[in-house]
């Protein structure tokens, strides 16, 4: 699947897709990828903080990521922060 490299705004590849003609499967692996790789170490940056991958998916939503699905998404992994 590689819509899932697209963004909302149409500036995403392989096909310059935007908001809706985005597969909504692929607008939610960009929002898991994104968020897991983040949270994971990388040679190029240090794992970054809940809140700090929480307040990027914001800062992103609307152009990079499906702002519903964002908000879903955050609350979520918000409402599961608080269960443990």
């Amino acid at each position: 699947m590689l819509e899932h490299h697209e963004k909302w705004d149409g500036t995403g590849y392989p096909q310059g897709l935007k908001g809706e003609e985005i597969k909504i499967e692929a607008r939610m692996v960009s929002i898991c990828d994104a968020f897991d790789a983040m949270l994971t170490l990388r040679t190029y940056r240090d794992v970054l903080s809940l809140d700090d991958a929480i307040f990027e998916l914001e800062r992103c939503s609307g152009y990079q990521f499906d702002p519903n699905i964002v908000e879903i998404f955050i609350n979520m992994i918000k409402d599961k922060s608080h269960d443990q």
